[in-house]
């Protein structure tokens, strides 16, 4: 008797672990859609932006609609949906402890030889009591981004990062460098 107990005990363990990871990895899924229209509706907004004043017009995309599309879509979803990295142009979008973690993994993934393109990585964590599903996207740096966060920017574009950005660090990068991520947290 007592070994079927313990069967049944390890059996629901098991059962309720595969559903976690199950659950996560819906949780995951639903988060890379999340991340998906975010990119798109921004790489939108910023090929409009390019096309009609160039990178400087550009900028103010990045400031004044990426904030108003990751609250859009945090509302839409119920989830905080944002942007961070290791070098911030907006000291609001300055990474917690645990996007600091992953974001400096995201570096060693790639040093590794890792893509950055497909690069992410979630899981349960809990804080002050909360638990929370926390997902994260890498960022990689494009051909067109480093015009604003590479090494050799043009005069006209210093003068308005600065104008906006008095703090900027984003700056500095080479083609396929973790800019950043797209960061997720969903209340569980």
């Amino acid at each position: 008797m007592l070994k079927l107990i313990t069967a049944a005990i390890i059996s629901s363990l098991f059962i309720s672990t595969a559903y976690a990871d199950n659950n996560l990895n819906e949780r995951a899924h639903k988060s890379k859609i999340a991340v998906k229209v975010f990119m798109t509706q921004l790489k939108g907004e910023l090929k409009s932006a390019m096309k009609a004043g160039g990178p400087v017009n550009a900028i103010n995309v990045c400031n004044q609609k990426a904030p108003a599309i990751a609250a859009a879509l945090s509302k839409k979803y119920g989830w905080n949906i944002a942007r961070t990295s290791l070098k911030t142009r907006n000291a609001s979008n300055a990474p917690d402890n645990w996007e600091t973690k992953v974001l400096n993994k995201f570096d060693e993934r790639k040093a590794n030889g890792e893509d950055v393109k497909p690069m992410a990585y979630f899981e349960a964590v809990e804080n002050n009591g909360k638990k929370s599903f926390r997902f994260m996207k890498a960022i990689p740096t494009g051909e067109v981004c480093l015009k604003c966060h590479g090494e050799n920017i043009a005069p006209p574009i210093k003068a308005k990062l600065k104008e906006l950005y008095p703090n900027d660090k984003a700056t500095g990068y080479k083609l396929g460098d973790v800019r950043g991520a797209f960061t997720i947290t969903q209340p569980m």
